[in-house]
């Protein structure tokens, strides 16, 4: 078997001692040009340690701090014993520590616990070699961000004003990150405008927090405060386009691609983070066509990018289509997938009811690729038995979750009961485990509504008032429906019986002859999304025309410029009659009308609907 050595960076006599020539000459011109490994580093140390006896030698500390660098970004446990064999290291040795312990997965904490030694020692010794000076700050800061630590980053910015550091760019960087991160943006920003002096890096930080935040619209305004002062890079363009997705706002969008592509920087053109996030933000604003075309041309795509798709397909209901670009993903280009495109890869999935498949994949991820099933995971397989009647095998496979469920797994069973007219009991169980479950104050008006429904399915109107009552005392409000739609730029809003609209007037007239077209061709209205109370069928009609999705489909009709798809995003799920009728618009008038709910998008063509009524 043959055998590798690694070579000696020292020259030695016959019995293999080394030579002494010049040695800290040779030993700094190593340290800065000659570190290949842990081991010829260590071989360095040694030749130090053999040359100088004492750590109060003048070359010593220098050198040692230079090993300590190394050793820091090589093999920190290393790293840590040589730090410890000083018994006063100076503040840079401290600096090189922490922030060494700030860039690890799982030891953040450390930095933090060497910040409180540095200052214990600099307290005992009063030593000015040991003060955290401006180098100090930022990855202290850093490791608080990412352990949450309120309190510890707090003391920290009081410890930063009171050395005088305020004014520093790069602390304060760090002060608006950790602040962002822990989710007190009014802190963040008060930090931001008492700099004294701004970056690129200011403004991006801040932006992308608010991106993150789901401010959308404060971080396009800051966007636009930005450029008057600094050019934007590939990072801030990543946040505006995330904010253009999450506002599900296609011009927009179209507007922050073209700004990239003028600015004819190869760099942000060809940089893999701006393409994949326009890559979602198309697929999140309705336009995957434009999503795979950027995907298409993009000369490098790693797994974020392939997963930016394959989510992107199964938002849409494109299933064949996302399990497509998975095997590219894992035959053609050979990337290994991660928990993320097997969410992707069930979402597909679900959204087309591929029981088997969904199982099969599972089954894949857990066995070939050793992932950890996480909630989302359990959640899609859970949705997707429901959602396909085979109610009792997604609840024993609540059953044998390794972890606790979450509403939103209750509520998508309590859901599927409906659909599928399952037992009363197990109906008002579901519910229950709703309404106990943690967070369920996003979807506790849901379930409401939906065991409201259940009982008026089965005439049990007394429930229905009782329930109705119990909302109104407990403080339950039912969502409203809120859709907006996009024309010539410009979003419009619409709720359930809008009439604040400035064109109210010409809509509802609108509405009229639409209703007019849909009798005509034989329209019959379901009730089954209308008020649950025991009303006649012309009150029930009547609020079901005013749902927002009309409203806006109907405006969209009026004011769009012809052949341009009518793009609507809605709050809620769409309900029956509103998907029955879309679909028939779509024929009547020769549109296409993508909507997109809060579960999935559907698009409208010629009288059918991608979902192919599976949703």
């Amino acid at each position: 078997m043959a055998t590798t050595q690694t070579p000696l960076l020292f020259s030695t006599n016959n019995n293999g001692q080394p030579f002494i020539h010049n040695s800290h000459t040779r030993l700094f011109h190593l340290l800065n040009h000659s570190i290949v490994d842990i081991s010829h580093l260590k071989q360095i140390h040694a030749q130090l340690l053999r040359t100088i006896h004492t750590n109060h030698h003048p070359q010593a500390l220098l050198l040692h701090s230079r090993i300590l660098h190394h050793s820091s970004l090589l093999d920190l446990r290393y790293a840590t014993r040589i730090f410890h064999h000083f018994q006063n290291p100076n503040s840079f040795m401290w600096n090189t520590l922490i922030r060494a312990y700030a860039r690890t997965a799982d030891q953040k904490h450390k930095s933090m616990e060497l910040y409180k030694a540095m200052l214990m020692m600099e307290r005992e010794q009063q030593s000015a070699a040991v003060i955290p000076d401006n180098y100090t700050y930022p990855f202290v800061l850093k490791a608080c961000a990412y352990l949450f630590s309120l309190t510890e980053g707090k003391q920290v910015h009081a410890h930063v004003l009171k050395l005088g550091f305020e004014s520093d760019t790069h602390i304060c960087n760090s002060l608006i990150h950790f602040y962002a991160t822990c989710g007190f943006l009014d802190l963040a920003h008060k930090v931001f405008e008492k700099m004294s002096e701004r970056s690129e890096v200011s403004w991006n930080i801040m932006i992308d927090s608010y991106a993150s935040a789901g401010e959308y619209d404060t971080a396009l305004r800051m966007f636009c405060e930005m450029q008057r002062i600094h050019d934007p890079d590939g990072y801030t363009m990543q946040s505006v386009i995330s904010s253009c997705a999450g506002l599900g706002a296609l011009s927009l969008g179209l507007w922050a691609h073209a700004y990239v592509l003028k600015r004819s920087d190869k760099n942000m053109i060809d940089d893999v983070l701006v393409n994949t996030s326009l890559v979602d933000m198309y697929c999140k604003c309705g336009s995957v066509g434009f999503a795979k075309q950027v995907f298409e041309i993009m000369p490098y795509r790693d797994v974020n990018s392939w997963n930016s798709m394959i989510l992107g397909l199964a938002m849409h209901g494109m299933a064949e289509e996302a399990l497509d670009y998975y095997a590219r993903m894992v035959k053609v280009k050979g990337l290994v997938p991660n928990s993320i495109t097997f969410v992707g890869v069930l979402s597909a999935c679900n959204h087309r009811g591929m029981v088997n498949e969904g199982l099969m994949y599972f089954d894949m991820m857990t066995r070939e690729y050793k992932i950890e099933p996480r909630l989302e995971h359990y959640g899609c397989l859970v949705d997707l038995f429901a959602r396909a009647g085979r109610i009792e095998e997604a609840m024993n496979l609540v059953s044998e979750m390794p972890m606790k469920p979450d509403d939103v797994i209750w509520r998508s069973l309590l859901d599927a009961c409906c659909k599928q007219h399952a037992s009363l009991e197990l109906s008002e169980e579901l519910a229950k485990k709703v309404f106990e479950s943690e967070g369920s104050t996003t979807y506790s008006s849901g379930a409401y509504v939906l065991l409201s429904r259940i009982y008026a399915s089965a005439s049990m109107w007394n429930d229905v008032g009782l329930l109705r009552k119990l909302m109104t005392d407990k403080g339950v409000n039912k969502e409203p429906g809120c859709s907006l739609v996009e024309i010539d730029g410009v979003t419009h809003e619409f709720f359930a019986g809008d009439t604040s609209h400035p064109q109210s007037e010409d809509i509802y007239k609108f509405m009229s002859e639409i209703e007019e077209k849909l009798e005509a061709t034989g329209y019959v209205p379901d009730y089954s999304g209308a008020p649950l109370v025991d009303e006649v069928n012309e009150g029930k009609k009547n609020t079901m025309r005013l749902h927002s999705e009309r409203l806006a489909i109907a405006f969209g009709l009026l004011r769009s410029r012809p052949g341009m798809p009518i793009r609507v995003f809605k709050n809620l799920r769409v309900c029956n009659d509103c998907h029955s009728v879309t679909k028939l618009l779509s024929r009547i008038y020769n549109v296409e009308i993508i909507v997109r709910d809060r579960a999935r998008f559907h698009h409208f063509k010629e009288g059918n609907c991608s979902c192919k009524d599976y949703w």
